[in-house]
């Protein structure tokens, strides 16, 4: 009976392990997503004021 509790107490603390792991690379991939986005973004925002400036000095 105490080998059967000592494992169900080494199952549930590598199960909260695994969570807490799941749950930091899940943060690291919603905040990667979001800092790739806004570089984009802001590249793109600059491609389409140097596309703009070319039109305007072809006038």
């Amino acid at each position: 009976m105490v080998n059967l509790v000592e494992f169900g107490r080494i199952f549930l603390s590598y199960g909260l392990l695994l969570l807490i792991i799941v749950a930091v690379c899940a943060a690291a991939v919603f905040i990667g997503i979001t800092l790739a986005k806004r570089k984009n973004a802001k590249k793109e925002a600059a491609m389409q004021e140097e596309t703009g400036k070319q039109n305007r000095g072809n006038s």
